[in-house]
């Protein structure tokens, strides 16, 4: 399987890059202003076939489960390209939301434009904004990976999350992702992509 990890090129402060994506599940267009009220917003680039993907799934699902309970907006976004991987594409998002158990919005970014403008580069990839939508945190749920032996706990976005809603900085370092690569149209990967 590939191995890529975050790009981490999103700088910390950053304001969050808008977006109005598909919820396959529901039929709306969800917006990052849909969330201007929660006091803090993860935005996770996920697929339904990766492997690095598949290995925290369910801690995935049990983190959407319980952030919201803190005030925390919690969604996926799912960037592949379905000319190449049609398993990731819209109509298979809600097989992959009842079967993971995901109780947060998983939207469709058809023209990669909502990854290209996050700089993520592989699934998963997290990224987590304040209150005043700034960049707080970007890199990996924690640091198990597929046959390491390490449990998935998402030690490491929870212990953001935690810093973030408690006026806290997020404790360093931000270690990247690891995981598949996000997979471009043909020909129209983003200028800083040089894999």
């Amino acid at each position: 399987m590939a191995r890529t990890p975050s790009s981490m090129r999103l700088p910390l402060g950053s304001a969050a890059p808008d977006f109005a994506l598909p919820d396959p599940c529901s039929g709306r267009i969800v917006r990052l202003a849909d969330f201007a009220s929660a006091p803090a917003l993860v935005v996770a680039f996920i697929s339904n076939h990766c492997p690095f993907v598949q290995h925290i799934r369910a801690g995935l699902a049990a983190f959407g489960g319980v952030a919201p309970a803190r005030g925390a907006a919690v969604i996926a976004i799912g960037s592949n390209s379905v000319l190449t991987h049609p398993e990731d594409g819209p109509e298979r998002i809600p097989d992959e939301v009842r079967a993971a158990g995901y109780t947060f919005p998983y939207l469709f970014d058809e023209t990669q434009e909502v990854a290209k403008a996050y700089y993520a580069a592989c699934t998963p990839d997290f990224f987590l904004f304040d209150a005043a939508r700034r960049l707080a945190y970007r890199g990996q749920f924690d640091d198990s990976r597929p046959g390491n032996g390490k449990p998935v706990t998402g030690a490491s976005l929870r212990a953001a999350l935690e810093a973030v809603l408690s006026g806290r900085p997020v404790p360093e370092p931000q270690l990247p992702s690891l995981g598949c690569n996000i997979k471009w149209h043909p020909g129209r990967e983003p200028a800083w992509w040089n894999r």
